[in-house]
């Protein structure tokens, strides 16, 4: 599978095969089920949707590698639309929305840092006033220490902030003790980039071993843990170690990609789970889709499965 990977950047790049994808009858298709829109007005009336079915979303704008300030501004300009228009629809207390750091200005040299969190701030003051929340997410293991900065430094004023941990870096469980605090969301999810085994588990079990310990500090802890799989067998030992914990319904959450399982979503709120979809949305649809596949060939197998049965 990791012969793809190369092939698959490359297809990446390419706007047409980007025209292909997205004209063609069965892969236009494919592309609205794992997106609903480039625009904010599809965004918000998807996650419209999903919260009329009883679900909670999480809105990501889509863009990475942002390299100069114009083009964070606009990332934040595009933050800021969608808040305001969440706001209109009365969706705030059921919508929040996830961030990149590297599409705010993170990666820019010399200033990434400290445009970043001021470009965070801008995000957040916005949140906040349309009363809801920003989750940051966490890209690939250079950035985490960085984004961890970031994030104290936002929870000064915003302490409402949210954190993402990867279960597949050996780190984890020890950033998860640091965050399962009161008042403390933190997002779990095992990791999609590809990373060197120095600092990553390589194997899925050991993977899924690491997931289960993370789980255990998280849900034994003070704080809101936010659970991020698709895995069946994960969402079950999640669920028996709340019980364990004492945890109740509503003191943490589910978390899949929009697309991804909806029927086992709407299973989970059906039984009072809390279940939150994470949408993304935004021109950048076609690299976020083929980078999934991308960072991580073995989610290639798990993407075409799920385009045969979507359960």
């Amino acid at each position: 599978m990791s012969l793809l990977r190369q092939p698959i950047l490359l297809l990446a790049r390419s706007s047409g095969v980007k025209k292909l994808v997205s004209t063609m009858p069965v892969t236009s298709g494919i592309v609205t089920g794992y997106v609903p829109g480039e625009s904010t007005e599809a965004a918000v009336e998807a996650s419209a949707g999903l919260i009329d079915d009883g679900l909670k979303v999480t809105l990501d704008y889509l863009g990475e590698d942002t390299l100069d300030s114009q083009q964070a501004d606009a990332t934040v300009a595009a933050y800021v639309e969608l808040l305001a228009a969440l706001g209109s629809r009365a969706l705030p207390r059921s919508a929040e929305v996830s961030v990149k750091l590297s599409a705010i200005g993170q990666a820019i040299p010399e200033i990434g840092d400290k445009l970043a969190l001021e470009n965070a701030r801008t995000i957040c003051r916005a949140a906040r006033n349309a009363g809801t929340t920003v989750t940051l997410d966490m890209e690939d293991h250079t950035t985490t220490d960085r984004t961890l900065a970031v994030l104290r430094d936002l929870r000064k004023d915003f302490p409402e902030t949210g954190a993402v941990v990867q279960a597949y870096l050996h780190r984890t469980e020890r950033d998860c003790r640091q965050l399962a605090h009161e008042g403390s969301r933190v997002r779990l999810c095992k990791g999609a980039y590809n990373e060197p085994d120095d600092v990553a588990f390589q194997d899925k079990i050991d993977v899924d071993k690491s997931y289960v310990r993370c789980l255990k500090v998280l849900l034994g802890g003070d704080g809101y843990p936010m659970i991020a799989t698709h895995d069946p067998r994960m969402v079950e030992i999640a669920a028996s170690l709340a019980s364990r914990y004492g945890r109740a319904q509503g003191s943490y959450e589910f978390q899949m990609l929009y697309g991804i399982r909806p029927d086992e979503q709407r299973r989970l709120a059906g039984i009072g789970e809390t279940v939150r979809v994470y949408v993304p949305y935004g021109q950048e649809w076609y690299g976020y889709l083929m980078r999934r596949l991308a960072e991580r060939p073995q989610n290639l197998s798990f993407f075409l499965k799920s385009l045969i049965s979507k359960k």
